[in-house]
């Protein structure tokens, strides 16, 4: 690797160069643009690789509670009100579980309450995750006219070998047929795919990809396997790429999308100019969000500092919960020790990172009390930050753990 020069911070006033461990309580200039997100826990089928809150039906008919859901969640947004009054939502995301398993009527009630009860801004993104297999053309007509105008599609593969290993209760056809009918009715379409799955070749991944390239969409999500902890697949490991191949394939998807006109805007996320994921932006900006439904996370800033939250997890403890107001598991104030690596955990993610200004505006702490970090952080040949930005090195996002590690604290 080539000497970096080491090119100075933009400098502070003295008088605010103290250690966060020093700063009683940060005080912030404005309040972070809010988001919300809303978790429906349901799916059809749970696949062995995943650690998301979701979960099967357990009724006999396979129907879901949705009624006694939306309910909770209406009355959750009710009781958060006080941490968001006044404050304007940019976007919504609805995820899951498939929460394209709801019916029109209800996501049709659902935005109608939220509507009611939050200052929704009239360009908000709002976007609901969807798989294979649960798409009807008429229902997602519907979803577009209650005003979803974003459509997140968990794909993950168009080969149907792989996706029987994934567990996924969809073929490669139905993907075809998902996205079809999606575009019938979305402009604004991503497809998240994987990469590095069992006995997967290189060229079975690139051959997902051009796939997904070939369908015209403007947003892709690629995301390497990870046996995460808890799932079957953590009990009994497939067989997967060696780290030599997987790197392979990474290296290949993004060279490949960007020939194809794709921006590597975020760790795993490419989109062609202006379609990137406005709701995840405002997530590695160290914007705010609030979550409900079961297992939501979210983090709210005021003048008294930042709280992080998590609805109850499990869908029928937080129904219980709703009928005494009682939503809350787990809330947290967020110390000034950890401000730093919150929130370079999140604007490191980004390819272009962020002004250095908004270190100061969104954890109300001075740059100047993280330089020494800086200056190790650009030493290592990790991090840039010439003009006035705060940017991971092509080092440093492959090796973001590194990265971040400079910036935690005991």
């Amino acid at each position: 690797m080539s000497e970096r020069r080491i090119i100075p911070l933009a400098p502070a006033p003295a008088a605010v160069s103290a250690r966060p461990d020093t700063i009683e309580r940060p005080q912030l200039s404005a309040s972070p643009p809010l988001s919300l997100y809303v978790h429906f826990p349901w799916c059809v089928r749970k696949c062995p690789y995943c650690d998301f809150n979701s979960h099967t039906s357990r009724s006999s008919d396979g129907s879901l509670p949705e009624d006694a859901w939306l309910d909770a969640v209406i009355a959750d947004v009710e009781s958060a009100l006080p941490q968001v009054w006044g404050r304007r939502v940019l976007s919504i995301f609805i995820g899951g579980g498939t929460p394209s398993l709801m019916s029109a009527a209800t996501l049709d009630r659902l935005l109608v309450a939220l509507r009611m009860r939050l200052q929704l801004d009239p360009m908000a993104e709002i976007t609901l995750e969807a798989n294979p297999g649960t798409f009807e053309s008429e229902r997602f007509r519907d979803y577009r006219a209650a005003g979803i105008n974003r459509l997140s599609i968990g794909i993950q593969s168009f080969d149907d070998t792989m996706l029987k290993r994934l567990g996924r209760i969809h073929d490669s056809g139905e993907a075809r047929r998902a996205i079809d009918i999606a575009q019938q009715h979305f402009e604004r379409i991503n497809l998240d795919l994987m990469y590095a799955l069992p006995e997967q070749t290189l060229e079975g991944a690139l051959k997902d990809l051009d796939t997904a390239l070939a369908t015209g969409v403007s947003h892709l999500s690629c995301y390497h396997l990870t046996l995460e902890p808890n799932t079957p697949f953590a009990h009994t490991p497939p067989s997967l790429p060696d780290d030599d191949l997987s790197a392979d394939m990474q290296d290949a998807i993004e060279a490949r999308l960007a020939d194809a006109g794709f921006r590597h805007y975020e760790t795993s996320a490419f989109a062609r100019p202006g379609q990137e994921c406005r709701h995840n932006l405002n997530y590695w900006a160290f914007g705010d969000y609030l979550g409900v439904g079961p297992g939501a996370h979210g983090k709210l800033s005021s003048h008294e500092g930042i709280v992080r939250e998590m609805r109850h997890k499990h869908p029928g403890r937080y129904l219980e919960g709703a009928a005494k107001g009682d939503f809350i598991q787990e809330r947290r104030d967020v110390g000034t020790t950890e401000l730093p690596f919150e929130f370079m955990m999140n604007a490191l993610r980004l390819t272009d990172g962020v002004p250095q200004t908004l270190f100061a505006e969104r954890t109300g702490l001075p740059l100047a009390s993280i330089e020494a970090e800086l200056i190790d952080a650009r030493k290592r040949g990790l991090l840039d930050t010439a003009n006035n930005t705060l940017r991971p090195t092509e080092q440093g996002r492959r090796f973001l753990n590194d990265l971040l590690q400079v910036f935690l604290r005991d």
